[in-house]
């Protein structure tokens, strides 16, 4: 029951942000309709534009543009019957000094609060306005003009693509509510438009019709901090309706991405539209905000900053899901495996350009909100070397993974040994690269450290080189000697884990207590488990040679013999030094090397695994080659079964 409740009251809350959603952009695209609705006013001059040739022409001009404006707006006139001398009335004040961002509301604030004071203090009659003649004069022209008794200043522009006309300066638009502050106790002057101030900024905007707000009661129209009630009752409708519709949206997004996971990137598109919805509701909001309750109060200026610096955050935020779904996509097509080398490239290149572009829309916000760029990039020449030292760390961690992507020197699941220490590769980031060393514990270095050790790459060796130096005892005689290293050589052209290439046992000398054997060969395995069982395989076996020999091994030790020693094997060294020198006397001595007739016979002849281990197979002959173990092995005759090369590796040893 609990579960249906719940199920039927999230189906009541998607209706009702989809109807909240509905009407929101309802009401946001309603000026469209209601514009291509209206009965289009013909202007004979629809070009014409403010007459600022003079101080004189500049006052009356503005005085009849606002009168008109105002006038059509109270009327209920079309839209552009109001904008069309409302334009004008900007053209007749300098606005340069206004901040960028919230401009349009300030100047509007502007017209209106000049309106107020020209409506309260006395101005002289237009006949005694400076007018075009004093102000054509080329030697003894008129520069400026204030209006007497204030500080209300119109002067020519010098410079610029407005030079030579007059305008209310910029200092009386950005002083203008102070003046207001101080004129708003007078009276208004015989024929003035009363209150128009707070009519404008206490009613609703063009898409909302007047008489909306006139049945509101009056309680309403009570103003709090510059705005009135129903304006702050509409405030917080919008934002608590746009940050709930914002956050179903995400969660919607991120519901439609978790369910396709499995899927192809471009199917994972619900938290890339979600975002992109969420632009759309957060301008939204900014539109209703202004043009439906038309909060033009010193409010205005923070929230508009701030709904588009979320705006800004949300398109930056958008570029980075679209490029992530687009290394994804790469990927996918190129068939790449997840967390490869490969898509770790792909992937932070997307980055890197998403990141350039997050850069050029964070340069485009500055100056949109008007700050200018010439003393940041000013102030970012003398911190150059505060911040160069500050960001050297990361931009050589970048530097470093760029490396590591362009030279491969590991890849992802490689095991490697970095410096001193051992582990597998799990990521290369851009910041930093991360190993499971043997302990299973998870490491991570900055790239700058990884990429200048020194790197060796287990994982890509073609086989494993087993090299030792086996010192035997001084009383091993030449012909034991000889018998071993022939032995040894037998035994590692037996092993099929062993290669033939390069492989040599030879006398490396005479140490200080031992006689050198030295030991070289390839092993066929790219696995380091693999490689530590095989070496251990022939260690035992050459364990087993040294013995069968008579012989032992060396050790740097001194020993008391308080008994008599028994020496060595005196029968096992008649055997060995016998066998040597029948091999002599057939002319088959194997030095300095194995005829190569013996080699093939001798070539992967032996069993690995051993026989009794897991995986021993027997081969063809098996039942013969016992019945030939307990006899010594001799060189190649003419009557010797062949078996043919490469059988063994053939087979999949």
């Amino acid at each position: 029951m609990r579960r249906k409740t719940t199920q039927v009251n999230a189906k009541i809350a998607r209706s009702f942000f989809s109807a909240t959603l509905l009407v929101l952009l309802f009401v946001t695209f309603a000026h469209i309709a209601v514009a291509q609705d209206e009965i289009a006013v013909v202007d004979p001059y629809p070009l014409r534009s403010a007459d600022t040739s003079s101080p004189r022409a500049t006052l009356r001009s503005f005085n009849a543009d606002i009168n008109e404006t105002i006038q059509a707006w109270r009327a209920g006139e079309p839209q552009e019957a109001i904008l069309r001398p409302g334009r004008r009335t900007f053209e007749a004040i300098d606005f340069s000094q206004l901040p960028k961002r919230g401009k349009y509301v300030k100047q509007l604030e502007t017209v209106l609060l000049l309106k107020e004071i020209l409506d309260r203090i006395e101005l002289p009659p237009y006949d005694e306005i400076p007018g075009d003649e004093e102000s054509a004069d080329p030697e003894n022209g008129l520069t400026r003009w204030t209006i007497p008794n204030t500080r209300i200043t119109i002067a020519k522009v010098e410079e610029g693509p407005r030079a030579g006309e007059f305008l209310f300066t910029a200092e009386t638009a950005r002083q203008i509510e102070e003046f207001y502050e101080r004129v708003k106790g007078l009276p208004y002057k015989p024929g003035a438009l009363i209150g128009i101030y707070d009519d404008f900024a206490h009613s609703p905007g063009l898409i909302v019709p007047r008489s909306w707000a006139a049945a509101l009661p009056s309680w309403s129209n009570t103003v709090v901090l510059g705005e009135a009630l129903w304006q702050w009752l509409g405030f917080v409708i919008i934002v608590i309706t746009a940050i709930l519709i914002v956050r179903q949206l995400l969660r919607w997004g991120r519901q439609w991405d978790d369910r396709r996971q499995g899927n192809r990137a471009l199917t994972r598109f619900g938290l890339p539209l979600s975002v992109l919805a969420c632009v759309g509701i957060l301008y939204a909001c900014r539109y209703l905000i202004f043009d439906m309750l038309r909060m033009i109060s010193d409010l205005w200026i923070p929230l508009s900053f701030l709904l588009w610096t979320l705006i800004f955050a949300g398109i930056g935020w958008l570029v980075i899901l679209i490029f992530n779904r687009i290394a994804d996509a790469i990927n996918e097509a190129r068939q790449v495996r997840q967390g490869s080398i490969d898509g770790q490239l792909v992937r932070t290149i997307l980055r890197l350009l998403s990141l350039v572009i997050v850069i050029f829309l964070v340069l485009y916000a500055v100056d949109f909100f008007g700050i200018p760029l010439t003393p940041v990039i000013a102030g970012l020449g003398v911190g150059g070397l505060a911040i160069a030292l500050a960001v050297r760390p990361t931009l050589e961690n970048i530097i470093g993974g760029l490396t590591l992507f362009a030279d491969k020197p590991v890849r992802i699941g490689d095991f490697c040994r970095f410096g001193d220490e051992y582990g597998t590769v799990e990521q290369i980031g851009l910041r930093s690269t991360r190993l499971r060393k043997f302990n299973d514990t998870l490491v991570s270095l900055p790239n700058s450290d990884f990429s200048q050790r020194e790197l060796i790459n287990y994982s890509r060796r073609r086989r494993w080189l087993y090299e030792t130096t086996l010192g035997l005892r001084y009383e091993t005689s030449p012909e034991q000697l000889r018998y071993v290293m022939a032995q040894l050589r037998e035994m590692l052209l037996g092993h099929p884990k062993v290669s033939p290439d390069w492989l040599h046992v030879r006398f490396d000398g005479f140490g200080e207590y031992s006689l050198n054997v030295a030991v070289f060969a390839y092993i066929r395995t790219r696995e380091w488990l693999n490689y530590r069982a095989i070496r251990e395989d022939l260690n035992l076996r050459i364990m087993d040679i040294i013995k069968e020999a008579g012989t032992g091994f060396a050790f740097p030790s001194q020993t008391a013999y308080l008994g008599r020693d028994a020496g060595l094997d005196a029968v096992r060294s008649e055997e060995a030094e016998t066998k040597v020198q029948e091999w002599r006397s057939k002319g088959q001595l194997p030095f300095p090397d194995f005829d190569e007739r013996f080699r093939e016979e001798k070539e992967d002849i032996l069993d690995y695994p051993p026989k009794g281990s897991p995986g021993y197979e027997p081969r063809p002959g098996d039942a013969v080659t016992e019945a030939k173990s307990d006899t010594v092995s001799e060189p190649p005759t003419a009557t010797k079964s062949k078996r043919p090369r490469g059988w063994l590796r053939r087979r999949g040893g």
